[in-house]
């Protein structure tokens, strides 16, 4: 295989050893043996289950915590129910659009009904074909288990933007069109050998552009579409309870070393620091957002903290595998700041209502992450062999990781605004006013908290 070409392109066999997303393996034995790692595997099993923690319960207690209590059961609905229905859309078509071969812009249907995967159960696979496959020590089934987790958080996160005022039937049916129309698609683009935006050499470790720009720009145009929620600006809208929310946050940051730890693919030296610079990201940006919140507002609330940690957890994701602890700090630091901004001043002098901060917390600060990925990338964290240098920052790959990152973004909101007004038009996509003031948990649900 050819090293990584400089400047706007790069070669999709070069690519294929670099740009490691989630589960591609770096330290992987030569495909030639075919022996399944039980150390890797044992990993990315412990990782998948992590990720899959952190929608139920860890994302579903995070958003129930910061509704009205009308509204708590049946925001804990959306995720769990979400969680269900990607798994489905993912196993029927889901993974086969998004990790099979096709070309550079979708996958196709060959691995539909994941046919194929009983074949070569006990097996390491391969992703990809000729110059540009990445060998795999694990079996296909992991690796189709941990990408569904991810297709499970994504669409997931998208609800805290419309929280307590879109239609159940609504939100069903655009989870299971978004998926198959934006997910997937992205999915491919990105992490797949074939994908336009892999062989372009953007880097995306952990899902930066794929789950948190992908959800946070969705939630801004649903946020938009659907309007405002009755009573917004004037109503008291405080979270009822915030226990549960800082419950939900806590296993979201336990859960994300799976999520970027677990996207190295292996148990090796590059999860550990992914793991790392993790924890580093969510400590300072946990206290960037309260230092901020401190000196504008005066006190440094428990919303402030659990938010701050997220926004450094989503800035760190892109970059996870790329960067060393000092770089995770400074995206650390500007993730708080920015996640403070974006869920405060930008959405008060942009006027839209994003409920729970879908769009300021994950699209801003996966932009972020995406950005300065290009900047700080250190070189060794992905040489090989036939590339001893690896990706390191530059202009050059700050350019990419823009280019990328406007690609995803562009094609998200366009996608996303058709999808919802194809759902309004067949079902409607707001609860009337009326059953919005009654609350979700009793008028969709007909279930109390208590």
């Amino acid at each position: 295989m050819r090293p990584q070409l400089r400047g706007w392109a790069a070669t999709a066999a070069a690519a294929a050893m670099l740009l490691a997303g989630p589960a591609m393996a770096q330290d992987a034995p030569a495909a030639a043996e075919a022996v399944v790692n039980s150390g890797d595997t044992a990993w990315m099993m412990t990782s998948t289950a992590l990720v899959l923690m952190m929608t139920v319960p860890g994302l579903a207690l995070f958003y129930a915590g910061m509704v009205r209590k009308k509204n708590i059961l049946g925001t804990l609905m959306q995720s769990f129910s979400i969680a269900a229905l990607a798994t489905v859309v993912w196993m029927l078509v889901g993974y086969s659009l998004a990790f099979g071969e096709g070309g550079a812009y979708v996958g196709d249907l060959s691995k539909m009904l994941l046919r194929g995967v009983a074949e070569n159960w006990d097996q390491p696979f391969t992703l990809g074909s000729g110059d540009a496959a990445v060998a795999f020590t694990i079996p296909e089934t992991v690796f189709v288990m941990f990408q569904m987790t991810f297709a499970i958080i994504t669409p997931a996160l998208i609800t805290g933007a419309f929280a307590e005022r879109m239609k159940f039937s609504a939100m069903v049916l655009f989870t299971i069109l978004w998926l198959i129309v934006v997910y997937a698609p992205i999915a491919h683009w990105v992490w797949h050998p074939n994908g336009w935006i892999f062989a372009l050499g953007a880097l995306d470790f952990a899902g930066g552009t794929v789950v948190h720009i992908n959800a946070g720009v969705a939630g801004l145009v649903a946020a938009i579409v659907l309007g405002k929620r009755v009573g917004y600006g004037h109503d008291n809208m405080s979270p009822f309870n915030l226990g549960l929310a800082v419950i939900g946050a806590s296993l979201l940051w336990v859960g994300w070393f799976g999520f970027n730890a677990g996207s190295a693919g292996a148990a090796g030296g590059r999860a550990g620091m992914a793991m790392l610079v993790t924890q580093v990201a969510a400590g300072i940006a946990a206290l960037a957002w309260l230092s901020a919140e401190w000196i504008v507002k005066g006190k440094p609330s428990v919303l402030g903290a659990i938010s701050g940690a997220v926004a450094g957890l989503v800035a760190i994701t892109p970059a996870a595998g790329f960067v060393l602890p000092v770089p995770a700090l400074i995206i650390g630091l500007i993730a708080g700041l920015t996640g403070f901004w974006g869920a405060t001043a930008l959405k008060h002098w942009c006027g839209y209502d994003d409920s729970l901060d879908a769009f300021g917390v994950h699209g801003l600060c996966g932009i972020v992450g995406a950005l300065l990925t290009g900047i700080f990338a250190y070189g060794p964290l992905s040489a090989t062999t036939a590339a001893p240098e690896g990706v390191s920052g530059s202009m050059d790959q700050f350019m990419i990781q823009l280019y990328a990152t406007v690609a995803v973004f562009v094609f998200t909101a366009i996608a996303t605004w058709i999808l919802l007004k194809i759902v309004d038009v067949i079902i409607g996509l707001r609860v009337t006013e009326e059953d919005e003031r009654e609350g979700l948990d009793v008028s969709l649900h007909g279930e109390r908290l208590g």
